[in-house]
């Protein structure tokens, strides 16, 4: 099968509320590869933790011929090993989100642990394919409490997976195709909890290239209340 041709682009923007970026990412267009990871809180085991689990990951998976579930499981393992045994050296918490999308032979693997985002717009329509691994998630989907209570926006902060977890718990591994037009977006929480729904599908569904999408994305954040770092991938199916 011949490969897609992609245009890719990615962005990060510090925000209002924290005094760095504690976002890491990695993108490369062919094969594909784009790999985000958001560290958990503000401190030195968050840095190290977005920074470790990314390289690590894209150490296991850069090089692979055809990387499949057990290798890209594989991968978080020992990501997961390496940024515990960091939490151990600095006495702190050391744990952040993973979020990436692997270029396979029928299109690509997605791999998911944490809270950060895949979403694709196909044929009109915006969907997020992506799990949240969050006390708010399954308290939404179960009905627990509403939506936009306080209840939940204080469950948006306990992941029940993230990379570093004393558990060690396996990401989601997905296989989607890819079809052209397709447009998909990764992106931290920094975007998808301050850009809805609405400006999400607007953005994406824009006849221009995935720079001034990434761009779009990082200003509405901002224009939000830039209450956390914002970090967006965009890759379009051409």
């Amino acid at each position: 099968m011949r490969s897609p041709v992609i245009d890719v682009a990615v962005g990060s923007d510090i925000g209002s509320r924290y005094s760095a970026n504690f976002d890491v990412t990695y993108l490369r267009a062919r094969p594909l590869l784009a790999v985000l990871a958001d560290g958990m809180g503000d401190g030195p085991g968050s840095a190290a933790a977005g920074r470790t689990a990314v390289d690590i990951f894209v150490d296991h998976v850069a090089d692979a011929v055809e990387p499949g579930p057990d290798a890209l499981r594989a991968a978080v393992a020992a990501a997961h090993a390496r940024v515990s045994r960091i939490g151990q050296e600095l006495r702190t918490l050391a744990g952040c989100t993973l979020t990436a999308m692997i270029a396979a032979p029928d299109g690509c693997w997605l791999v998911q642990i944490g809270d950060s985002r895949v979403y694709r717009l196909r044929a009109g329509l915006l969907e997020l394919l992506t799990a949240d691994h969050t006390m708010a998630w399954l308290g939404a989907v179960h009905g627990w409490y509403p939506f936009d209570s306080p209840q939940a926006a204080a469950a948006r902060y306990q992941l029940t997976r993230y990379i570093g977890h004393a558990a060690a718990p396996e990401p989601d591994v997905l296989s989607v195709t890819m079809r052209p037009g397709d447009r998909y977006l990764l992106c931290t929480d920094g975007v998808s909890d301050q850009v809805g729904y609405d400006d999400l599908h607007i953005l994406l569904r824009r006849e221009a290239d995935p720079r001034s999408v990434v761009a779009g994305l990082l200003s509405a954040a901002d224009l939000a209340g830039g209450n956390d770092n914002a970090t967006a991938i965009v890759i379009h199916v051409d």
